[in-house]
This record gives structure tokens, sequence and C-alpha cells, in this order.
């Protein structure tokens, strides 16, 4: 059973110069080149606006299947990530590839409902074809103290999902400090998430390198504890080839060669394929 009461204090200022030191040794065992390809297989690319129809939704489908075509090694991203109603469209389009087709669901991206109707609407998402479901915890419920709900909520969420994997989302610039994000990762690994992922991208700060790197610890000390590996997914505003290399040291740094796959990585991105394409 989780102990809740087992909060692992962070120490800021140490997270930032630890950031820093392991950022200036930089890549090392891959050249900058072979990173970018590994990023852009881990991309997640995605849309998710009040304005996505079934044209743009197709479109960037097409993009998506396409980027091999562009030669230099340049491989096809991980998933297309959309709302659960263009679902089927893109699982359709996706058929016969190696790319997921992902969904948010679960009252993206406040995680302000109740949750029978979280559930309905990831079981609706994997029906239409979901391959992998990223949820958003609600930060309100977790700055409560209602840890327990939140294990709960993630836990049912994870079953409704069945074969499909689950990402979850905290919401890293609504957690207020770094030993709440620390807490809402340890919350989520323990509830059964495949994945945690930094944010919704719909709110600043958005993915922070601080941020991630006390979700790889969580990470890491589940997988020491355990020996099953949990994915990771820094995701929002990071639209520059230099800001996922970064992304993409830490994890090297952290958890080594094992989660340097779109299995383990991942990157939600809707601008960054096409620049990483470019300076590949």
């Amino acid at each position: 059973m989780f102990d809740f009461h087992k909060n692992i204090i962070i120490d800021e200022s140490q997270i930032t110069l630890e950031v820093k030191n392991i950022l200036e040794k930089g890549l090392y065992n891959y050249t900058e080149k072979e990173a970018l390809q590994i990023i852009l297989n881990c991309i997640d690319l995605t849309t998710l606006e009040g304005a996505d129809n079934r044209e743009k939704v197709n479109a960037l489908c097409e993009k998506g299947l396409n980027y091999h075509k562009r030669g230099n090694n340049i491989p096809n991203v991980a998933a297309i990530c959309v709302y659960p109603s263009f679902a089927r469209q893109v699982s359709e389009k996706l058929k016969g590839s190696n790319i997921k087709t992902a969904c948010v669901a679960g009252a993206f991206p406040s995680g302000q409902s109740p949750l029978f109707v979280k559930l309905i609407e990831v079981k609706y998402a994997v029906d239409e074809g979901a391959e992998e479901v990223d949820m958003v915890i609600s930060r309100g419920t977790f700055l409560e103290g209602n840890y327990q709900v939140i294990f709960d909520e993630i836990a049912a969420i994870k079953q409704a999902c069945g074969n499909a994997h689950l990402k979850v989302i905290l919401e890293t610039g609504e957690l207020q400090n770094l030993t709440n994000i620390r807490l809402a990762s340890d919350i989520s690994i323990a509830a059964g998430a495949d994945f945690i992922k930094t944010s919704t991208g719909k709110i600043l700060p958005a993915a922070t390198e601080e941020a991630f790197y006390v979700m790889l610890q969580s990470i890491k000390t589940h997988y020491e504890a355990t020996g099953k590996m949990i994915g990771i997914k820094p995701a929002g505003g990071i639209s520059e080839p230099n800001q996922a290399l970064n992304y993409f040291i830490l994890l090297h740094h952290v958890l080594g060669d094992n989660w340097l796959n779109n299995k383990y990585f991942r990157v939600g991105a809707s601008r960054l394929a096409d620049k990483i394409a470019e300076k590949i």
C-alpha cells in the first residue's frame, strides 16, 4: 500500500545545481544527430485545439507518416495525439504503421470532472481506437492533500484503459514546488501509470528541466525497488531541438540507454518535429 505520508522533501537549489552540472557535461556516447534521430522517433505529434477538425487531423497524420521519406535516416514519430473524437479517424489512418494513436481523456486539461465522467471518456477513446491515453490529475484535489483520491482515480482510469497504455499528466506548473512534483510522481507510478508526463501545454510554466529531473528520480527509485521500467514524457513549450536535447541528456544521465526509445521516452510537441527533421 502506498504511504502518502512518506514525503520526500526536495532541495530546490540542489536540484537546480544538479541539472546545470549534468547539462554542462552534454551528450556522451551519442552524436547530436543520433540523439535527434531518437528524439524524433519519440515525439507524440500533437494537436489539441478547439479548432481541430477532420482535415487538420488528417494532415497531421500524413505528416507523421511521411518523415522517413525525407531521407538521411530520418525516422517517423511515435504517435499522433488528439482529442477522443478523432481517435477512430487517426486509428484508421495509421493502420499498418508503427505509429500509435494517442488521446487525451479524463477531463483534459483541468481534471475537474467527476470520476464516472472521466471513465466514460477514457473508455470511449479506447473503444474508438486509442492505444495510449494521456490523463491529467486534478491539481486542486492534490493541493488539498486528498492523495488517496488521486491514487484511486489513476487506478480506476488505468483499469478502464484495458490494454491501452496510460500516461499520467501531473501539470507540474500548478503543483507549486518540486516536493509536490516528486509526491505526485510517486503516487502516479504506484497507482499504475505506464508513463508520467510533465504538462498539458495549456498553462505556464509547462515542462521544466528541474521538474523533469525530479520525475526521473522517482522513476529511478521505483525501478531500483521493483525492476519495473516506467516511461516519461516532457511536454509543453518544447519547440526547439536544443530544448529537446537537454531532456535527452537528463534522461540518459539518470536512467541510461534502456530508456532512450519510444517505449519509455516520449516528447509532446507540435512544432518540434519539423525543426528536428530539418536539423538532421
